[in-house]
């Protein structure tokens, strides 16, 4: 009874797994399960997170990405600037060749600004992100809890964890 209990236990784990990972792929680059947290009905704006590996022999560049969910899509980081953490829209993010590169909360991340209406728990949206070499591959974007940290996929946490910082600010001035 034990035994058949633990295999209907881990048929169940198993087949939950699809559900919370997603992954996509545009030519050497594997976008793994792309994510956002949920917002406040009156923040107007949003995070949108995933990892991006490049399997292939050169680096290649996310140059910028879309959604019909937000009137605009910035890729940002953030910076730590005399204690103060700021978001600054970089130009591109680079994927060197064999290596991974995270977007989580506190660190790299698609900024979605002037949400068309709030990002909602279980929610899925639709986004496009446009690759210097690989060129564009649409994705959906899982909407998770408001206080979520990165989704555990593949057996690890994505980087920076639960530690967030808030995407309903306004994006720092660029210099």
């Amino acid at each position: 009874m034990k035994r058949i209990l633990g295999i209907a236990a881990a048929l169940a784990l198993f087949g939950a797994v699809p559900a919370l990972a997603h992954s996509y792929k545009a030519g050497p680059i594997e976008i793994g399960h792309p994510w956002a947290r949920a917002t406040a009905p009156s923040a107007p704006n949003g995070g949108a997170y995933l990892s991006l590996t490049n399997t292939g022999s050169t680096e290649d560049r996310l140059v910028s990405a879309s959604t019909p969910a937000a009137e605009k899509a910035e890729l940002h980081t953030h910076l730590n600037e005399n204690g103060v953490m700021k978001m600054r829209e970089v130009p591109a993010i680079p994927v060197a060749p064999g290596e991974q590169v995270k977007l989580a909360p506190g660190g790299l991340h698609i900024m979605l600004l002037g949400l068309k209406k709030p990002l909602e728990k279980g929610a899925r949206i639709p986004m496009t992100l446009h690759f210097e070499k690989a060129g564009t591959v649409d994705v959906e974007i899982a909407v998770e809890a408001a206080g979520q940290g990165a989704p555990q996929t593949e057996g690890h946490m994505g980087a920076m964890g639960g530690a967030g910082h808030g995407h309903n600010a306004e994006p720092a001035k660029k210099e």
